[in-house]
Protein backbone atom coordinates (compact mmCIF):
# COMPACT_ATOMS: atom_id res chain seq x y z
CA UNK A 1 0.00 0.00 0.00
CA UNK A 2 1.09 3.49 -0.68
CA UNK A 3 2.09 5.60 2.16
CA UNK A 4 -0.20 8.41 1.09
CA UNK A 5 -3.32 6.30 0.97
CA UNK A 6 -6.40 7.71 2.56
CA UNK A 7 -6.52 4.79 4.97
CA UNK A 8 -3.09 5.46 6.35
CA UNK A 9 -4.23 7.05 9.61
CA UNK A 10 -7.84 5.90 9.79
CA UNK A 11 -7.34 2.65 11.66
CA UNK A 12 -4.70 3.94 14.02
CA UNK A 13 -7.04 6.77 15.05
CA UNK A 14 -9.86 4.39 15.81
CA UNK A 15 -7.61 2.09 17.77
CA UNK A 16 -6.31 5.07 19.65
CA UNK A 17 -9.84 5.75 20.90
CA UNK A 18 -10.42 2.16 21.98
CA UNK A 19 -7.01 1.00 23.00
CA UNK A 20 -6.62 3.25 26.09
CA UNK A 21 -9.59 1.58 27.81
CA UNK A 22 -8.04 -1.85 27.47
CA UNK A 23 -4.55 -0.61 28.05
CA UNK A 24 -5.67 1.29 31.17
CA UNK A 25 -7.27 -1.84 32.56
CA UNK A 26 -4.08 -3.65 31.95
CA UNK A 27 -1.92 -0.89 33.44
CA UNK A 28 -3.96 -0.63 36.74
CA UNK A 29 -4.08 -4.09 38.26
CA UNK A 30 -6.25 -4.62 41.40
CA UNK A 31 -9.94 -4.68 42.50
CA UNK A 32 -12.44 -2.10 41.33
CA UNK A 33 -15.84 -1.47 43.07
CA UNK A 34 -18.49 -0.35 40.67
CA UNK A 35 -21.77 1.12 42.09
CA UNK A 36 -23.21 2.28 38.80
CA UNK A 37 -26.96 1.76 38.70
CA UNK A 38 -27.35 0.96 42.45
CA UNK A 39 -25.79 0.68 45.88
CA UNK A 40 -24.92 -3.02 45.54
CA UNK A 41 -21.56 -3.62 43.93
CA UNK A 42 -21.65 -5.52 40.67
CA UNK A 43 -18.56 -7.54 41.30
CA UNK A 44 -18.31 -10.53 43.62
CA UNK A 45 -15.49 -9.14 45.73
CA UNK A 46 -17.26 -5.83 45.97
CA UNK A 47 -20.36 -7.49 47.35
CA UNK A 48 -18.31 -9.48 49.86
CA UNK A 49 -16.56 -6.37 51.14
CA UNK A 50 -19.85 -4.40 51.31
CA UNK A 51 -21.51 -7.23 53.24
CA UNK A 52 -18.67 -7.42 55.73
CA UNK A 53 -18.84 -3.68 56.25
CA UNK A 54 -22.58 -3.82 56.82
CA UNK A 55 -22.16 -6.63 59.35
CA UNK A 56 -19.49 -4.68 61.15
CA UNK A 57 -21.67 -1.58 61.36
CA UNK A 58 -24.68 -3.60 62.54
CA UNK A 59 -22.63 -5.40 65.17
CA UNK A 60 -21.19 -2.15 66.42
CA UNK A 61 -24.66 -0.64 66.65
CA UNK A 62 -26.06 -3.60 68.59
CA UNK A 63 -23.07 -3.66 70.91
CA UNK A 64 -23.41 0.07 71.51
CA UNK A 65 -27.12 -0.26 72.21
CA UNK A 66 -26.54 -3.10 74.68
CA UNK A 67 -23.86 -1.09 76.43
CA UNK A 68 -26.15 1.93 76.69
CA UNK A 69 -29.01 -0.25 77.99
CA UNK A 70 -26.77 -1.88 80.56
CA UNK A 71 -25.49 1.50 81.64
CA UNK A 72 -28.99 2.94 82.02
CA UNK A 73 -30.36 -0.06 83.93
CA UNK A 74 -27.43 -0.45 86.30
CA UNK A 75 -26.04 2.99 86.83
CA UNK A 76 -26.90 4.38 90.26
CA UNK A 77 -27.76 7.79 88.81
CA UNK A 78 -31.07 6.32 87.51
CA UNK A 79 -32.15 4.71 90.80
CA UNK A 80 -34.98 6.36 92.77
CA UNK A 81 -33.18 7.12 96.05
CA UNK A 82 -36.05 7.96 98.45
CA UNK A 83 -39.80 8.54 98.53
CA UNK A 84 -39.08 12.27 98.29
CA UNK A 85 -38.12 11.66 94.66
CA UNK A 86 -41.76 10.76 93.93
CA UNK A 87 -43.49 14.08 93.36
CA UNK A 88 -47.28 14.19 93.86
CA UNK A 89 -49.57 17.03 92.80
CA UNK A 90 -53.33 17.58 92.71
CA UNK A 91 -54.33 15.73 95.90
CA UNK A 92 -56.50 17.65 98.32
CA UNK A 93 -58.45 14.82 99.99
CA UNK A 94 -56.03 11.91 99.68
CA UNK A 95 -52.90 12.10 101.80
CA UNK A 96 -49.42 11.70 100.40
CA UNK A 97 -49.03 8.51 102.44
CA UNK A 98 -52.13 6.99 100.84
CA UNK A 99 -50.80 7.69 97.35
CA UNK A 100 -47.25 6.59 98.14
CA UNK A 101 -48.62 3.20 99.17
CA UNK A 102 -49.01 2.50 95.45
CA UNK A 103 -45.28 3.15 94.91
CA UNK A 104 -44.10 1.21 97.96
CA UNK A 105 -41.80 -1.09 95.95
CA UNK A 106 -40.35 1.57 93.67
CA UNK A 107 -37.91 3.18 96.08
CA UNK A 108 -34.32 2.00 95.35
CA UNK A 109 -35.55 0.83 91.96
CA UNK A 110 -34.31 1.92 88.55
CA UNK A 111 -36.63 4.60 87.20
CA UNK A 112 -36.82 2.87 83.80
CA UNK A 113 -38.13 -0.36 85.28
CA UNK A 114 -41.15 1.23 87.01
CA UNK A 115 -44.34 0.17 85.10
CA UNK A 116 -46.04 3.54 84.65
CA UNK A 117 -49.28 2.19 83.12
CA UNK A 118 -49.70 -0.28 85.99
CA UNK A 119 -49.13 2.44 88.58
CA UNK A 120 -51.68 4.68 86.90
CA UNK A 121 -54.27 1.89 86.97
CA UNK A 122 -53.62 1.29 90.66
CA UNK A 123 -54.02 4.99 91.43
CA UNK A 124 -57.29 5.22 89.52
CA UNK A 125 -58.64 2.26 91.48
CA UNK A 126 -58.65 4.46 94.60
CA UNK A 127 -62.23 5.73 95.12
CA UNK A 128 -61.25 9.39 95.37
CA UNK A 129 -59.13 9.38 92.18
CA UNK A 130 -60.91 10.21 88.93
CA UNK A 131 -57.79 10.38 86.74
CA UNK A 132 -54.04 9.97 87.27
CA UNK A 133 -50.92 10.69 85.23
CA UNK A 134 -47.52 9.11 85.99
CA UNK A 135 -44.31 10.12 84.22
CA UNK A 136 -40.55 9.75 84.59
CA UNK A 137 -38.36 12.76 85.27
CA UNK A 138 -34.75 11.90 84.48
CA UNK A 139 -32.49 10.94 85.94
CA UNK A 140 -34.23 9.46 89.02
CA UNK A 141 -37.59 11.04 89.78
CA UNK A 142 -41.27 10.18 89.21
CA UNK A 143 -44.02 12.77 88.89
CA UNK A 144 -47.65 11.91 89.75
CA UNK A 145 -50.57 14.18 88.90
CA UNK A 146 -53.97 13.45 90.48
CA UNK A 147 -57.45 14.65 89.52
CA UNK A 148 -59.79 13.93 92.41
CA UNK A 149 -63.52 13.38 92.24
CA UNK A 150 -65.83 16.22 93.19
CA UNK A 151 -68.53 15.20 95.68
CA UNK A 152 -71.99 16.68 95.10
CA UNK A 153 -74.02 15.06 97.88
CA UNK A 154 -73.96 12.81 100.91
CA UNK A 155 -75.44 9.38 100.42
CA UNK A 156 -77.11 7.37 103.17
CA UNK A 157 -76.57 3.63 103.17
CA UNK A 158 -78.08 2.17 106.30
CA UNK A 159 -76.28 3.71 109.25
CA UNK A 160 -73.34 4.86 107.13
CA UNK A 161 -72.92 8.22 105.40
CA UNK A 162 -70.65 8.55 102.39
CA UNK A 163 -70.17 10.82 99.40
CA UNK A 164 -71.20 10.56 95.76
CA UNK A 165 -70.09 12.46 92.67
CA UNK A 166 -72.13 13.51 89.64
CA UNK A 167 -71.39 10.19 87.89
CA UNK A 168 -72.76 8.08 90.74
CA UNK A 169 -69.37 6.94 92.07
CA UNK A 170 -69.48 6.34 95.83
CA UNK A 171 -66.54 7.03 98.14
CA UNK A 172 -65.87 7.56 101.81
CA UNK A 173 -65.60 10.79 103.73
CA UNK A 174 -61.94 11.51 104.60
CA UNK A 175 -61.24 10.27 108.10
CA UNK A 176 -58.90 11.50 110.85
CA UNK A 177 -55.87 10.25 108.94
CA UNK A 178 -56.62 12.92 106.34
CA UNK A 179 -55.95 15.78 108.74
CA UNK A 180 -52.94 14.01 110.21
CA UNK A 181 -51.39 13.45 106.80
CA UNK A 182 -51.85 16.94 105.36
CA UNK A 183 -49.19 19.61 105.60
CA UNK A 184 -49.72 22.87 107.43
CA UNK A 185 -50.16 24.73 104.17
CA UNK A 186 -53.09 22.54 103.08
CA UNK A 187 -56.66 22.54 104.29
CA UNK A 188 -56.78 20.51 107.48
CA UNK A 189 -60.54 20.02 107.53
CA UNK A 190 -62.98 19.10 104.81
CA UNK A 191 -66.10 21.26 104.93
CA UNK A 192 -69.13 19.90 103.13
CA UNK A 193 -72.64 21.28 102.82
CA UNK A 194 -74.65 18.83 100.74
CA UNK A 195 -78.10 17.26 100.85
CA UNK A 196 -78.35 13.65 101.98
CA UNK A 197 -79.46 11.29 99.20
CA UNK A 198 -81.35 8.03 99.59
CA UNK A 199 -82.29 5.58 96.88
CA UNK A 200 -78.67 5.06 95.74
CA UNK A 201 -76.75 2.03 96.99
CA UNK A 202 -73.40 0.43 96.25
CA UNK A 203 -75.20 -2.69 95.00
CA UNK A 204 -76.81 -0.73 92.15
CA UNK A 205 -74.98 -0.84 88.79
CA UNK A 206 -72.98 2.27 88.01
CA UNK A 207 -75.31 3.00 85.08
CA UNK A 208 -78.30 3.09 87.46
CA UNK A 209 -76.52 5.35 89.92
CA UNK A 210 -75.40 7.63 87.10
CA UNK A 211 -78.95 7.95 85.74
CA UNK A 212 -80.34 8.84 89.16
CA UNK A 213 -77.60 11.41 89.71
CA UNK A 214 -78.66 13.08 86.45
CA UNK A 215 -82.18 13.34 87.89
CA UNK A 216 -80.73 14.86 91.04
CA UNK A 217 -78.67 17.35 89.04
CA UNK A 218 -81.72 18.39 86.99
CA UNK A 219 -83.76 18.78 90.17
CA UNK A 220 -81.20 21.02 91.87
CA UNK A 221 -80.63 23.08 88.71
CA UNK A 222 -84.38 23.65 88.28
CA UNK A 223 -84.69 24.94 91.84
CA UNK A 224 -81.94 27.48 91.14
CA UNK A 225 -83.28 28.56 87.74
CA UNK A 226 -84.47 31.94 89.06
CA UNK A 227 -81.41 32.62 91.20
CA UNK A 228 -83.27 32.18 94.51
CA UNK A 229 -80.77 29.62 95.77
CA UNK A 230 -83.50 27.19 96.80
CA UNK A 231 -81.19 24.21 96.35
CA UNK A 232 -79.11 25.38 99.30
CA UNK A 233 -82.12 24.85 101.55
CA UNK A 234 -82.66 21.21 100.55
CA UNK A 235 -81.68 18.84 103.35
CA UNK A 236 -82.69 15.43 101.94
CA UNK A 237 -83.59 14.00 98.52
CA UNK A 238 -85.08 10.56 97.88
CA UNK A 239 -84.28 9.15 94.41
CA UNK A 240 -85.64 5.65 94.96
CA UNK A 241 -88.47 6.33 92.48
CA UNK A 242 -87.15 8.11 89.35
CA UNK A 243 -90.70 9.22 88.52
CA UNK A 244 -91.23 10.87 91.90
CA UNK A 245 -88.42 12.96 93.34
CA UNK A 246 -89.09 13.48 97.04
CA UNK A 247 -87.29 16.13 99.09
CA UNK A 248 -87.27 17.78 102.48
CA UNK A 249 -86.82 21.55 102.38
CA UNK A 250 -86.92 22.91 105.94
CA UNK A 251 -88.88 26.10 106.53
CA UNK A 252 -86.73 28.39 108.66
CA UNK A 253 -89.73 30.34 109.91
CA UNK A 254 -91.81 27.33 110.89
CA UNK A 255 -91.78 25.71 114.31
CA UNK A 256 -93.31 22.41 113.17
CA UNK A 257 -91.52 19.34 111.88
CA UNK A 258 -89.99 19.16 108.41
CA UNK A 259 -92.35 18.15 105.61
CA UNK A 260 -91.61 15.69 102.83
CA UNK A 261 -92.54 17.07 99.39
CA UNK A 262 -93.41 14.89 96.38
CA UNK A 263 -92.20 16.77 93.29
CA UNK A 264 -92.81 14.11 90.65
CA UNK A 265 -90.49 14.19 87.65
CA UNK A 266 -91.04 17.69 86.21
CA UNK A 267 -92.02 21.30 86.99
CA UNK A 268 -89.91 21.24 90.15
CA UNK A 269 -89.65 25.01 90.62
CA UNK A 270 -93.33 25.64 89.85
CA UNK A 271 -94.45 23.03 92.33
CA UNK A 272 -92.11 24.37 94.99
CA UNK A 273 -93.62 27.86 94.65
CA UNK A 274 -97.13 26.44 94.99
CA UNK A 275 -96.07 24.49 98.06
CA UNK A 276 -94.41 27.53 99.62
CA UNK A 277 -97.44 29.72 98.96
CA UNK A 278 -99.93 27.44 100.74
CA UNK A 279 -97.73 25.93 103.43
CA UNK A 280 -98.73 28.40 106.22
CA UNK A 281 -102.42 27.60 105.76
CA UNK A 282 -101.78 23.87 105.65
CA UNK A 283 -99.75 23.99 108.83
CA UNK A 284 -102.57 25.86 110.56
CA UNK A 285 -105.24 23.40 109.44
CA UNK A 286 -103.10 20.29 109.91
CA UNK A 287 -100.57 20.67 112.74
CA UNK A 288 -99.44 17.06 112.26
CA UNK A 289 -98.76 17.44 108.54
CA UNK A 290 -96.07 15.00 107.41
CA UNK A 291 -95.91 15.15 103.61
CA UNK A 292 -97.35 17.04 100.65
CA UNK A 293 -97.88 15.45 97.26
CA UNK A 294 -97.73 18.13 94.54
CA UNK A 295 -97.92 15.85 91.49
CA UNK A 296 -101.61 16.05 90.63
CA UNK A 297 -103.70 18.42 88.54
CA UNK A 298 -105.66 21.03 90.50
CA UNK A 299 -105.31 19.19 93.78
CA UNK A 300 -102.80 18.28 96.44
CA UNK A 301 -102.61 15.28 98.77
CA UNK A 302 -101.66 16.03 102.37
CA UNK A 303 -100.50 13.16 104.54
CA UNK A 304 -100.31 13.30 108.31
CA UNK A 305 -97.41 12.15 110.44
CA UNK A 306 -97.32 8.50 111.53
CA UNK A 307 -99.90 7.90 114.23
CA UNK A 308 -101.80 11.14 113.50
CA UNK A 309 -105.09 11.55 111.65
CA UNK A 310 -106.89 14.36 109.87
CA UNK A 311 -108.48 16.68 112.46
CA UNK A 312 -112.23 16.22 112.89
CA UNK A 313 -114.29 18.43 110.63
CA UNK A 314 -111.39 19.25 108.38
CA UNK A 315 -111.48 16.22 106.17
CA UNK A 316 -112.31 18.22 103.08
CA UNK A 317 -111.28 21.87 103.39
CA UNK A 318 -110.78 23.97 100.33
CA UNK A 319 -107.32 25.11 99.40
CA UNK A 320 -106.47 28.77 99.13
CA UNK A 321 -107.10 30.09 95.64
CA UNK A 322 -104.13 29.73 93.38
CA UNK A 323 -103.17 32.66 91.19
CA UNK A 324 -102.63 30.34 88.25
CA UNK A 325 -104.05 26.81 88.14
CA UNK A 326 -101.35 24.13 87.83
CA UNK A 327 -100.94 22.78 84.30
CA UNK A 328 -102.27 19.37 83.37
CA UNK A 329 -100.06 16.49 84.51
CA UNK A 330 -99.03 13.41 82.60
CA UNK A 331 -101.82 11.02 81.75
CA UNK A 332 -100.52 8.34 84.10
CA UNK A 333 -100.70 10.70 87.09
CA UNK A 334 -104.12 10.57 88.75
CA UNK A 335 -105.31 11.58 92.21
CA UNK A 336 -106.90 9.24 94.69
CA UNK A 337 -110.49 8.72 93.48
CA UNK A 338 -113.14 10.33 95.65
CA UNK A 339 -115.22 7.12 95.78
CA UNK A 340 -112.24 5.10 96.96
CA UNK A 341 -111.56 7.60 99.73
CA UNK A 342 -115.18 7.53 100.90
CA UNK A 343 -115.24 3.74 100.78
CA UNK A 344 -112.07 3.58 102.85
CA UNK A 345 -113.54 5.94 105.43
CA UNK A 346 -116.73 3.85 105.63
CA UNK A 347 -114.59 0.76 106.10
CA UNK A 348 -113.23 2.29 109.30
CA UNK A 349 -109.70 3.04 108.05
CA UNK A 350 -108.00 5.80 110.09
CA UNK A 351 -107.89 9.12 108.30
CA UNK A 352 -104.27 9.94 107.46
CA UNK A 353 -104.63 11.92 104.23
CA UNK A 354 -106.53 14.97 103.08
CA UNK A 355 -107.09 15.60 99.37
CA UNK A 356 -107.50 19.29 98.66
CA UNK A 357 -108.65 20.53 95.26
CA UNK A 358 -107.30 23.74 93.75
CA UNK A 359 -109.78 26.35 92.55
CA UNK A 360 -109.05 29.05 90.00
CA UNK A 361 -108.86 32.54 91.45
CA UNK A 362 -112.14 34.46 91.44
CA UNK A 363 -114.45 31.40 91.34
CA UNK A 364 -116.44 30.26 94.34
CA UNK A 365 -115.69 26.94 95.93
CA UNK A 366 -118.56 24.58 95.18
CA UNK A 367 -119.25 21.03 96.13
CA UNK A 368 -117.39 19.81 93.07
CA UNK A 369 -114.18 21.44 94.30
CA UNK A 370 -114.28 19.81 97.73
CA UNK A 371 -111.83 16.99 98.44
CA UNK A 372 -112.45 13.81 100.32
CA UNK A 373 -110.50 12.54 103.27
CA UNK A 374 -109.10 9.06 103.32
Amino acid sequence: MRSDTAYKNDFPDEYDDVAPEFSGRARRPGLRLSFRGGVVPKTLWGRIIAGCGLLAITGATIAGGMWVRSFILHDEHFVVPTSESIQIAGNSHLTRAQLLSVFGGDVDRNVFTIPLAERRTELESLPWVAHATVMRLLPNRVRVSIVERTPVAFVRQGAEIGLVDANGVLFDIPGPEFEAGMTSTAHTTAQYSFPVLTGITATDPLSTRSARMRIYSNFMSALDATGEGISHKVSEVDLSNPEDVKAIIPDAGASGPDILIHFGEEKFLERYHQYKEHLPEWRTQYPKLGSVDMRYERQVVLEMQPGASVPSGDSAPAATAAATPPPAPLAKKTAVPKKSAVAARKAGIAKKQAILKWKPKGKPVGAASQGAAR
